[in-house]
This record gives structure tokens, C-alpha cells and sequence, in this order.
């Protein structure tokens, strides 16, 4: 086993990874993916191709993380959440995957929020709308981002085959 195949076989696996991780939020996501592109056209011995893949995969990453972001924010603006809330689900979604496995993360930053939101508004029905407004906007930007993501493996897929063809 020559050392591009091991390069281009930890690269697939990381870029797996980095696809999960737009989802999973335990795991390293888009930051990993772009890492990998690069490690793959640095020591892949994919020439041109891995640099081409490279930078049409970095685009796709760059923008799944930039709308991530700016949807979420707006969304949380327009619902005017402010950002302590998040932080508190973010806290309580730690510590719900030590509390909860697999689904503690979500369930933590579910209650955190609505915690928060609770503390923050002192109705019961306000706290709810504002929390799963916050749930919708949080889902909204991890979709976009994992589109994206599998966009930027597709892309990696893609220039592993024609690496391979040529």
C-alpha cells in the first residue's frame, strides 16, 4: 500500500466525519472536511486534479458554513433570542450526552433553551414559541450546512475517480 492510498483512505474516512459533524455537533464538521480536501491534494498524488477538487469542495464548505450561520442568526434575531439562551442549551446539551447517550445533546439544548427562554420571558407560552422558534432556526442551519457538506464530498468522490481514471 503506497502512501497516497493511505493518504486518500484517512481523507475519505475524515471527510465522512466532517459530513457526520454538521449534524453531530460532538464531532469536528465543515473545518475537517475543507482540512481533509487540502491534505488529500497536498499528499494524495492527485496533481491538479486534488487542487481543483480542493478549491470547488473549500467553496462549498465555506459557504454551508457562512449560511449556516447567517440563517441562524437571522431567524434568532427576528425572533429576537438572544444569544444567552443558545449558550444555556449549549451547556445543557453537553451535559445531556453525559446524561443521555445519543440523544442527550439534542434533549439538553432542547430543555437549556427552553429553560433559558422560561427564566428570560417569565409565560409559559411565550418560552415555548421562542424556544422552538430557536429549534427551527438552529435545524434550518445545520441542514443548509450538511447539504453543503455532502456537496463538498460529492466534489472529493468525484475527483478521486477521475485521479484514478487518468
Amino acid at each position: 500500500m503506497n502512501p497516497e492510498t493511505v493518504v486518500t483512505a484517512l481523507c475519505g474516512l475524515a471527510i465522512l466525519v466532517g459530513v457526520a459533524g454538521t449534524v453531530i455537533p460532538v464531532l469536528p464538521g465543515s473545518i475537517l472536511i475543507g482540512l481533509s480536501l487540502l491534505a488529500w491534494a497536498l499528499w494524495g498524488g492527485a496533481g491538479t486534479t486534488g487542487w481543483v477538487v480542493f478549491g470547488v469542495g473549500l467553496v462549498f464548505v465555506l459557504a454551508g458554513m457562512a449560511a449556516s450561520a447567517v440563517l441562524t442568526g437571522r431567524k434568532l434575531k427576528q425572533h429576537s433570542i438572544p444569544s444567552r439562551s443558545v449558550m444555556v442549551g449549549i451547556v445543557f446539551g453537553v451535559v445531556g450526552v453525559f446524561i443521555i447517550p445519543v440523544v442527550g445533546l439534542f434533549v439538553g439544548f432542547a430543555a437549556g433553551l427552553l429553560l433559558s427562554e422560561l427564566q428570560r420571558t417569565r409565560v409559559v407560552s411565550t418560552a415555548v414559541a421562542s424556544s422552538w422558534a430557536a429549534l427551527k432556526a438552529t435545524g434550518l442551519g445545520m441542514i443548509v450546512e450538511f447539504g453543503l457538506a455532502c456537496l463538498a464530498a460529492s466534489t472529493w468522490v468525484i475527483g478521486l475517480w477521475v485521479a484514478s481514471a487518468a
